[in-house]
């Protein structure tokens, strides 16, 4: 095998409006390397994968994958047929593997005949074993235990009626059995519980290929990833180990930087006060001094962006009843998920609610917000409580507008809360800066348009906020 399966040389890459968000990124992937993304939301760790698997093509420099290298990508919002069942959606990633199975019992039927060609047909045979052998022995049993760790709808459900979460584990399960030589892998953690985390770490680690995975989850770049790939004012800047000896690593680069950045500072301030004094008699020898005044200017201005605090409006006092549940149950078919649940949530409350795909939690959510009734009991909302949802569904972003147009709905003064601000400060505040305001949301990456609907979300204002 070659040394690299991939190579990025001096490759940047420029968004609307203008904006560098890859800037000579050069980098080799090495065979079976398992690699976790890191980076602010807009850093360009989405676009990165997109490069990678030959869906963003406009870019400057070069993204050269091995000849004959087969990358499997996962997206956030995968993309799969509606008519399809489970089943069947799952199968089509395993295409291959069972039209080779097929192809092996013909050569082997083809061996019984009289002018049977032995050579060639031992031929097909190797390279068709050789296709089946990448899904393991048992690919029906390795599909049935994929599908089970990974929670996956009934088999005959079709894809157009699942939720967000149910077609992610279906693209991710179909992904993962397809076995390419490389998995971009775009948030793989998103809408798994612990236990379907668990085993996509243990599968992860077993699989011969090289992983590249944008995640959030520290404990899965922990457990998982071999090297940390940190992407930081447009740099792509790799590290040797897990999440925890990155944190270490970064650490003592950031010591150094916060030195070279005193020091640069200091220069700064001694040539903005030469360029402010410069007599006209030295203006031959202030052409270096000025490119240098410019190039710290620059480096200034590329300062780090460190993440903000989310601003969460003040909203209207809640009063001493705010959400009550009393001996609730609530049942899907023949299957109990809710069984004679009481509780009481007061103001000020922050609550998680914590367990594995499937055992209720969005009904719970509907259940608290009217849109499910329970079967049995009484779900009682508070006089003074307004609900605010997030939830997990991004399709009502307007993805024709502007950032700024969609979250102000072209006002220059919002009603926040309480108060009133500048519609541009408002979406400031939620790290939307500059020209990120003028992007289209359909061009945003996923954790920009969760940013984005959390935004619009509180601006319309609530005083028990409820997170999916």
């Amino acid at each position: 095998m070659a040394q690299y399966v991939f190579t990025m040389n001096r490759v940047g890459k420029i968004v609307p409006p203008k904006r560098q968000i890859l800037k000579d990124v050069s980098l080799s992937f090495f065979p079976g390397a398992k690699i976790g993304v890191l980076g602010v939301n807009g850093s360009g760790k989405s676009t990165l994968l997109k490069i990678m698997a030959g869906l963003d093509t406009e870019i400057e420099g070069e993204a050269t994958p091995m000849p004959g290298l087969n990358i499997g990508y996962l997206p956030q919002e995968p993309k799969l047929n509606p008519e399809h069942t489970v089943r069947e959606s799952i199968e089509e990633g395993m295409g291959a593997v069972f039209a080779a199975k097929a192809q092996l019992e013909a050569v082997y039927t083809a061996y019984g005949e009289p002018d049977a060609d032995f050579d060639a047909l031992a031929t097909e045979q190797a390279r068709l074993e050789a296709i089946i052998a990448t899904a393991g022995t048992d690919s029906e049993h390795q599909l049935e235990i994929a599908a089970d760790a990974l929670r996956l709808p009934p088999w005959d459900a079709k894809i157009g009626v699942l939720s967000g979460g149910e077609k992610r584990r279906v693209a991710l399960c179909r992904l993962l059995l397809s076995r390419p030589d490389m998995l971009l892998l775009d948030e793989p953690t998103n809408h798994l519980d612990a236990e379907s985390v668990d085993w996509l770490e243990q599968f992860l680690q077993r699989y011969s290929g090289t992983v590249v995975a944008i995640t959030h989850d520290r404990y899965f770049l922990d457990n998982a990833a071999e090297w940390i790939l940190e992407l930081d004012r447009g740099s792509g800047i790799p590290y040797k180990g897990n999440y925890s000896d990155w944190l270490q690593q970064k650490q003592e680069r950031l010591v150094l930087e916060h030195k070279g950045e005193e020091a640069r500072a200091k220069a700064l301030k001694k040539e903005l006060e030469w360029v402010r004094q410069n007599p006209k008699a030295r203006q031959a020898k202030s052409k270096s001094r000025i490119a240098r005044f410019e190039e710290l200017s620059d480096f200034e201005y590329q300062k780090r962006v460190e993440t903000n605090e989310i601003f969460i409006p003040v909203a209207e006092r809640l009063g001493n009843q705010v959400i009550d549940f009393k001996g609730v149950s609530k049942s899907f078919g023949d299957r109990l998920l809710i069984d004679n649940l009481s509780f009481s949530i007061p103001a000020g409350a922050i609550v998680g609610i914590i367990g594995p795909n499937g055992a209720g939690k969005s009904t719970l959510f509907k259940m608290i917000s009217g849109k499910e009734q329970p079967d049995s009991g009484e779900v009682v909302i508070g006089s003074t409580v307004k609900m605010a949802f997030v939830d997990q569904n991004r399709d009502e972003l307007a993805n024709e507008k502007t950032v700024w147009e969609d979250i102000s709905g072209g006002l220059d003064i919002l009603n926040v809360g309480k108060f009133q601000m500048p519609s541009r400060a408002y979406a400031g505040r939620f790290n939307f800066n500059g020209g990120d305001q003028q992007k289209r949301v359909g061009t945003l990456s996923g954790g920009e348009r969760g940013r984005l609907h959390l935004a619009k979300t509180l601006i319309a204002g609530g005083n028990v906020l409820m997170l999916d």
